[in-house]
């Protein structure tokens, strides 16, 4: 019998680990610096909670996302979440039908604050190939989206892509957006209060 031998050679954790960048500030000896909305930005980036929407072949594709070659999880959008309150990205995927419209109106809605939007794929950001009357041509038009990722249906990487766009805008956004006569402009120019 040969005897075994368990982490013979151990690795530093710093050369496994991609750890997330430190916000600027003021450091020294002990003690570090910096303003809140920074710290903030940098736990809403990495702990985003996606809320899929999918309707067709785009979904397929999140799906191939999420699993293990591509792993959606390593950004830190580990849990996938299917009830609204409990999401803060909401990640449309697909053809949404005109009947389907006030369906996502009222996910969105449910959602807590803040919440980001982001459009999957031709269908959702202009209806695709279907240009008909029963098919929504955007989700734009009834919700806000912050970004849209292309394709029909996009590959994983750009699915990838658009979450580290989000991430870029969720680390950037000021902690007062929100109650900014802008923001509350742009919700009622959709009819949201």
């Amino acid at each position: 019998m040969r005897p075994v031998k368990y982490n013979v050679h151990v690795k530093p954790l710093e050369n496994d680990i991609s750890m997330a960048e430190m916000p600027e500030g003021h450091q020294g000896e002990g003690f570090f610096a910096t303003q809140l909305s920074s710290v903030i930005g940098l736990a809403r980036k990495n702990s985003l909670w996606p809320l899929p929407f999918a309707t067709s072949c785009c979904g397929i594709e999140f799906m191939a996302t999420m699993a293990s070659t591509y792993d959606f999880g390593r950004f830190g959008s580990e849990r996938v979440g299917f009830s609204p309150r409990q999401c803060d990205l909401l990640m449309v995927m697909g053809t949404i039908a005109k009947k389907m419209g006030p369906v996502l109106k009222q996910v969105y809605i449910q959602m807590a604050e803040p919440r980001w939007v982001m459009a999957v794929g031709a269908c959702a950001s202009s209806g695709g190939i279907f240009d008909t009357y029963s098919v929504l041509q955007g989700i734009d038009q009834i919700i806000p989206v912050d970004v849209y990722v292309s394709g029909c249906p996009p590959r994983p990487e750009s699915i990838i892509d658009g979450l580290l766009n989000i991430q870029d805008l969720v680390g950037k956004e000021s902690l007062r957006r929100r109650n900014s006569n802008e923001y509350k402009a742009l919700l009622e120019s959709y009819g949201i209060q």
